[in-house]
């Protein structure tokens, strides 16, 4: 014997809007997990570069030892009409404060790098500001100018690194290729640098001076 099941247009359509919402809701509520993951994953980050129309790149030294060649390096910027970046330490500052204002008098920033080179991802939010704040104190009272930008020694940085910055008005830089002169290197890769052309600016860094004993250590012996 056979059975035949009819349905009426009305109840296929009303089954067809049921289904139709199921599906719906079931993509939605994929959609919305997704959403939920990806914020819940989302770094802070600090400044790599920055987009630019011209093909241009940010030229930025780090200044935390030796003083040695400070005033070479200014007699070639102003040859070439370059206006660098420094990024200098708080003991550098007190150590060589005639560094710090000729590189001013040469137009060139002079920004913060900390007080002491600490690892900053292991200090408190207060211990940051410090840091951050006494150097600051330094570099205004040779140049007249409170620096706006930080870099994190070491490059060493988390999101509470970034966030406690923002907090007092500074922006935390980073840079997105090292000349890595320190590890005996930049002979080969500078004019690979120089020779790119782009639109993002690369922020290109140099440090200043040798790296101490202690400081070649913590680098993993690439100094070998």
């Amino acid at each position: 014997m056979n059975y035949f099941l009819v349905i009426s247009g009305r109840k296929l359509r009303l089954a067809a809007a049921i289904c139709a919402g199921i599906c719906l809701a079931g993509c939605l509520a994929i959609g919305m997990g997704k959403t939920v993951a990806a914020a819940a994953t989302e770094r802070d980050l600090p400044i790599y570069s920055v987009e630019r129309e011209e093909k241009v790149c940010s030229l930025t030294f780090d200044a935390a030892w030796g003083n040695e060649d400070t005033q070479q390096l200014i007699d070639i910027l102003q040859k070439y009409d370059i206006t660098a970046t420094f990024f200098v330490v708080g003991e550098w500052v007190e150590k060589y404060p005639e560094s710090v204002k000729a590189l001013s008098d040469a137009g060139h920033e002079v920004m913060n790098h900390s007080s002491t080179h600490p690892h900053m991802p292991e200090l408190s939010c207060d211990q940051m500001i410090e840091e951050v704040q006494s150097c600051n104190e330094k570099i205004e009272k040779i140049t007249g100018t409170c620096p706006t930008l930080f870099r994190p020694p070491y490059g060493d940085y988390n999101d509470s690194v970034v966030s406690t910055m923002r907090s007092i008005g500074m922006y935390t830089i980073q840079w997105d290729v090292e000349a890595l002169e320190w590890i005996k290197v930049i002979h080969k890769k500078a004019p690979h640098v120089c020779r790119r052309s782009r639109k993002r600016p690369v922020y290109f860094v140099i440090s200043v001076g040798s790296p101490p004993a202690r400081w070649e250590r913590e680098a993993g012996g690439q100094l070998e």
